[in-house]
């Protein structure tokens, strides 16, 4: 057994009494059958730690992990931040040449991106916006605008080059080729009587600016120009100040039979959107990264929109690339700045239990194409989608026969699980609550796109509550766009805009709803979607109907010792 402490000393042997300092000290020393135990404390890095094939056959672990002597161990990747003075306006400022970051934590709690709401008549142009508001020409730092609703299930954010005008009006320019970009990107017609009708596109309204020192309340905070300005809440003190910096922890690659026991991962950031491109959200964690455009028409002609041919996805701040057999047991994946944990490439036989993901700015977890036989069980994913509201808390894309079971999922801005086409997932005895808070054209458990060949290989929803799917036209359970094999039985499903939708574009195809309970008839089934046994009911009935009871004890995450010592 090796022994990593943060007050440790990398020249000394790595035993208990004379421990390692630092995690990539312990690497180089571990071999196969290696228990690597790390002892309380945060541990810092300064640069990612990198797993490759040869680093294989190792458990980390918290020391004393599953005892009641387990220790709390953090692997952090940020920056304390210190030397702070207060001005005579209340702000506090520091002095941080060098650092970037998009995220702020102060004793432990996210601090918010100073922002405004745009409400200033802003009139689009080629290279940006121009207003009859002054205002604007105050705005110092590095601004950014956010287009929440660029299209209804997207967000965009597109950084400002300057900013001149004088005491009439202002003239925005926006950085490029993110603003270009935008500007294709975000083009939609709409043919059909009714709100949102006509030609439309994203880029016309952003809806907030944020990171300038200007828009400072209590609890945010803005960097420009290599100072951090932060107004603190009251009573607050600045003696544990956290600006993350590392986007990546952890890499492992092609690493087989690896442990993570007991062990918080935290403090991450991701800088790609304050670039000149941008972020350009699209669905998922999917964004615009330039490349081909495509048009998808929908409802029959009635409706178009432009996609991207291509998409990039938002990488992970903890990632496992072609691993087998790697299991994180008891873990916390917190103040992340992308995803918080992604399985990425062809590997096998991966778990993740009871462990939490929580205080992400973007997706939660992700289990990319090519992945054979992973789990997720016993985990409570939530408050995902901090900073980029389209991201879901779980998402599965091109996976085959993937396991989520006994999961709980809640506070997350658009969908709770996602579900692309792949073959043979299963979706079984989770709780999904208070999703689809900010955005909208989305579901508590979204599954798209063909999940196999046949019943026996296809997607499998059975089990699972869903319920408080909040903002408007959404679906508590939604097979969308093309779903093909897929059962979904026994499950309740309640309290959102419709429980679940048959009639989609392209249309769903051997589809069925079986013995599942909710609170709205879906209406008649079309071509390719059979409806069988299912059960509307009142609102009231769910708290009491015998058949909800027994769906509802049986979901979400099962008591544990590690969950009753409230991990």
């Amino acid at each position: 057994m090796l022994f990593v402490d943060p007050a440790g000393d990398d020249s000394g042997p790595g035993t208990q009494e004379r421990p390692f300092a630092t995690l990539e000290r312990a690497r180089a020393a571990a071999g196969p059958g290696t228990v690597v135990s790390l002892r309380a404390g945060v541990h810092r890095l300064t640069e990612p730690l990198r797993l490759s094939a040869a680093d294989s056959g190792v458990v980390y672990q918290a020391h004393g992990y599953g005892t009641a002597e387990q220790e709390s161990v953090v692997i952090s990747g940020g920056r304390p931040v210190t030397g702070w003075r207060r001005d005579d306006d209340g702000v506090h400022r520091a002095e941080v040449p060098g650092l970037a970051t998009r995220q702020l934590y102060v004793s432990g709690r996210r601090a918010a991106r100073a922002a405004i709401t745009l409400d200033h008549g802003l009139t689009r142009t080629e290279t940006g916006y121009v207003t009859d508001d002054p205002a604007p020409g105050s705005w110092q730092g590095e601004v950014e605008f956010v287009y929440s609703g660029a299209y209804p299930w997207s967000e965009a954010r597109c950084p400002v080059a300057r900013i001149s005008g004088d005491d009439r009006s202002a003239t925005i320019t926006m950085a490029q080729p993110a603003f270009g970009w935008a500007a294709r990107l975000y083009h939609s017609i709409i043919s059909w009587d009714g709100p949102g009708a006509g030609e439309s596109n994203g880029a016309d309204a952003p809806t907030s600016a944020e990171n300038s020192p200007a828009f400072l309340t209590e609890g945010s905070f803005a960097l420009a120009g290599g100072v951090l300005h932060y107004l603190p809440l009251p009573g607050e003190d600045l003696d544990d100040v956290v600006a993350p910096v590392l986007e990546t922890l952890l890499h492992a690659v092609d690493v087989h039979d690896v442990s993570f026991l007991g062990i918080t991962f935290a403090d991450a950031t991701w800088l790609r959107p304050s670039a000149p491109e941008g972020f350009l959200h699209y669905h998922g964690n999917g964004y615009y990264d330039g490349g081909e455009l495509q048009t998808v028409t929908f409802a029959e002609g009635q409706g178009q929109v432009t996609v991207p041919g291509d998409p990039a996805s938002m990488p992970g701040n903890v990632i496992f690339e072609r691993v087998s057999r790697v299991t994180l047991e008891g873990c916390r994946f917190t103040r992340m700045g992308a995803v918080a944990l992604e399985f990425r490439g062809e590997g096998a036989d991966n778990v993740v239990r009871d462990s939490v993901v929580d205080d992400v700015s973007g997706g939660g977890v992700v289990i990319g194409s090519g992945a054979l036989r992973h789990r997720i069980e016993d985990t409570h994913v939530h408050h995902i989608g901090r900073d980029y509201h389209g991201s879901p808390a779980i998402l599965l894309s091109g996976t085959h026969d993937t396991v989520l079971s006994h999961n709980e999922v809640n506070d997350v801005p658009h969908a709770g699980i996602v579900v692309y086409e792949g073959r043979g997932a299963q979706v079984l005895d989770n709780l999904v609550h208070d999703t689809m808070q900010v955005l909208a054209d989305g579901g508590g458990i979204y599954v798209s796109g063909s999940q196999g060949v046949s019943r026996a290989t296809g997607a499998l929803i059975r089990g699972n509550v869903v319920r408080d799917t909040i903002t408007p036209y959404n679906f508590g359970l939604y097979t969308d766009y093309g779903a093909a094999w897929v059962t979904v039985e026994g499950n309740v499903v309640h309290r959102a805009d419709a429980p679940v939708v048959l009639n989609v574009s392209p249309p769903l195809e051997h589809v069925t709803f079986a013995g599942n309970f909710w609170d709205a008839d879906p209406g008649q089934a079309p071509e390719g979607v059979t409806l069988s046994g299912n059960a509307t009911l009142p609102q009231q009935a769910f708290d009491d109907d015998p058949g909800v009871a027994g769906i509802v004890a049986r979901a979400g995450i099962r008591p544990t010792p590690s969950t009753a010592r409230g991990r």
